[in-house]
């Protein structure tokens, strides 16, 4: 099947395939594509993937301001000197808010593209950054009360959930084959926001110091306002998306859709965390002044953020499962360097270490999101469907499941910041979280290879026996029993 372009300029996009014009899109505000097949090459090939990249790029610029948003106390905190008077502890709670609420409205904001459209919800979200901007504007002087502070900090959580629409819009856009670097990309893009605003408050206080925050916040109002627009002139609704209750409730009973939200809190988890607590760690643990922080505090989720496309990639090549499983055993090589060095009070060390944590956390970002539309692939397969009806099967599930997980996911970025918060109030220093913190990734590394690695022998030794006794060749008894580990090592 093939599609050729349709020649319109105002409600539909250049692009848009024939036979997508219906009443059904006159009725909804917006543009609405009616037909889409990334699965068939001839559309792909011909018309879906030059609309694909188009959206990919304008949804890479909304999330990446969202993310920005998201992480705007991270950077604003350094700005809060003594005459704020906030100690470290309420600091890390402060940072901490905004991972809360962006990781709860990751689940409504998974629903938004379906109900509203992907276009139409990107421009709504993205217009929705304006808020937490200009209160933040208003609040942020000494003299306002923590608990104004910790009010208007969770309102920036509405830059999290950005990353759960984009990140649902862009699989309905991309063919199973390509979903790993596409999402990767996605993810990664919008992470560098978090970087970006960083390197932007490094800016501010080498130039005009620490007592002009917001400078920080004038300059993302028109960059907002851009996202918006141009979201509005170039992005695309695709009607075939719909929300499915059964599917969230599908995807909410599948055991694996829990194992992935463990594996995303030590990758996603300790990426988002990481980024909003590096600076404070950074002043409480080395006695950095604010600006030798910012200065160091952008590396890490900058270097996280451009690597993400590559697990992705090497996830596509070699198994996300495989890539996952090592990404985490690193991790926690890394992790017992950060242990070292925080006990000595070695800083160069301890950069090394913690930076070498955040590439690694993109890593695994990456290739952990690419396992959840293999897994779900692989499950169609296992359940005996075929071609067209496996993958809306594996669309079906794991749209609604990339909801949950990224919501699972972005909370554990609550618990790095609280737990660096109690360890500093009993301790005095991050050694206590880091060590809590290996605890978690070993967790994490033996769970990635016990339900995805770990060969079912026995299992295939009933396939075997099976084959023997029905003259199969034992494709099909391979697919369905015990041939998890081959299956699911390819996710």
């Amino acid at each position: 099947m093939t599609a050729a372009a349709a020649d319109t300029r105002s409600d539909e996009p250049e692009d848009t395939p024939a036979g997508s014009r219906t009443e059904g899109r006159a009725r909804r505000g917006g543009r609405w594509i009616e037909h889409w097949d990334p699965e068939d090459e001839g559309f792909w090939r011909e018309t879906g993937e030059r609309i694909a990249r188009r959206n990919l790029a304008f949804s890479v610029l909304s999330e990446h301001i969202g993310f920005s948003i998201w992480s705007l106390w991270s950077v604003m905190v350094l700005f809060m000197g003594p005459e704020y008077g906030i100690d470290p502890a309420g600091k890390f709670f402060l940072v901490a808010m905004p991972t809360l609420v962006g990781g709860v409205l990751r689940v409504p904001y998974t629903f938004a593209v379906a109900r509203f459209g992907g276009r139409n919800w990107t421009v709504l979200s993205a217009t929705m950054l304006l808020v937490p901007t200009a209160v933040a504007a208003v609040v942020m002087e000494p003299g306002t009360s923590y608990t104004t502070f910790l009010l208007v900090a969770a309102v920036a959580g509405v830059g999290g959930g950005n990353f759960a629409s984009s990140m649902t819009n862009i699989n309905a856009f991309y063919p199973l084959r390509k979903k790993g670097w596409a999402l990767g990309l996605n993810a990664g893009g919008g992470n560098i926001g978090v970087p970006v605003i960083q390197l932007l408050g490094l800016l501010v206080i080498g130039t005009a110091g620490a007592a002009h925050p917001r400078i920080v916040l004038a300059v993302y109002v028109p960059l907002i306002v851009l996202a918006a627009v141009l979201a509005a002139l170039f992005m695309d609704n695709l009607a075939p998306v719909t929300n499915d209750t059964g599917a969230a409730l599908d995807a909410a009973r599948e055991p694996h859709t829990w194992v992935m939200s463990l594996l995303y809190i030590g990758t996603f988890g300790s990426f988002i965390g990481y980024s909003f607590a590096f600076g404070l760690v950074l002043q409480n643990q080395f006695a950095r002044t604010p600006l030798q922080a910012a200065s160091l505090t952008f590396i890490g989720p900058l270097l996280g953020s451009l690597v993400r496309p590559v697990g992705g990639r090497l996830a596509d090549r070699f198994g996300g499962a495989r890539i996952t499983l090592g990404n985490f055993v690193a991790m926690g090589l890394a992790t017992g360097v950060v242990i070292y060095a925080s006990g000595t009070r070695s800083l160069p060390v301890f950069l090394v270490g913690f930076i070498a944590l955040f590439v690694l956390t993109g890593l695994g970002n990456g290739s952990t999101y690419k396992m959840i539309p293999g897994i779900f692939q692989a499950q169609a397969l296992r359940r005996g469907l075929v071609g067209e009806a496996a993958a809306v099967y594996g669309r079906r599930l794991s749209g609604a499941a990339m909801g949950l997980i990224g919501a699972v996911g972005a909370l554990g970025g609550l618990a790095i910041n609280l737990a660096f918060r109690q360890s500093f109030l009993v301790a005095g220093s991050g050694t206590p979280a880091f060590v809590s913190f290996l605890v978690w990734y070993v967790v994490c590394g033996a769970v990635t290879w016990g339900v995805y690695l770990r060969p079912a022998v026995r299992g295939r030794r009933r396939s075997q026996a099976s084959d023997e006794a029905d003259g199969s060749d034992g494709v099909e008894a391979a697919a369905v029993d015990g041939e998890r580990g081959p299956v699911y090592a390819e996710v």
